[in-house]
């Protein structure tokens, strides 16, 4: 099969942080129920994100959040890509970040069987390439209910 033609991608991502975040909106998910992160900022030294939480979490809550990243990483699972139209895309799958010329072919990134997502970006091709994840900061906004979050890979 030929592979389809996809909207052109703003920027080059570097793929292990870029991986790392789409494990750790899928933590995020499982952890808090909250939505995938819709203000992220992926760089080679440093990245963030930020969450719609309800409270800022606890210092435990945050370790807990680094150590499931890092089993996640740990485990060596693939990375691989599927395309599907648009009305075949799993209910699971948040479309909110799509932009709105996102064509009707859409390619899923799976990582292992830990999360499925959109995506055009550039990823490794196992997690075992990310490194260590470690959270190096984390502030709440108690008036927006942001949790902002930094990162980097070690």
């Amino acid at each position: 099969m030929e592979e389809p033609v996809l909207n052109a991608h703003n920027k080059e991502e570097y793929p292990p942080m870029h991986t790392a975040e789409h494990i750790l909106n899928q933590t995020m998910v499982r952890m808090f129920g909250c939505p995938r992160s819709r203000n992220a900022h992926i760089e080679r030294k440093k990245s963030k994100c930020d969450y719609q939480l309800a409270s800022c979490p606890t210092d435990g809550k945050v370790a807990e959040i680094e150590h499931r990243v890092n089993e996640v990483i740990a485990c060596g699972l693939p990375v691989t890509y599927e395309y599907v139209r648009r009305d075949e895309v799993p209910p699971e799958v948040d479309l909110g970040k799509l932009p709105g010329d996102a064509g009707e072919t859409l390619r899923l990134v799976r990582i292992g069987d830990y999360d499925l997502c959109a995506c055009v970006g550039t990823h490794v091709q196992n997690t075992a390439e990310i490194g260590t994840f470690k959270i190096i900061s984390h502030d709440y906004n108690t008036g927006s209910q942001t949790w902002r979050m930094r990162f980097k890979l070690v």
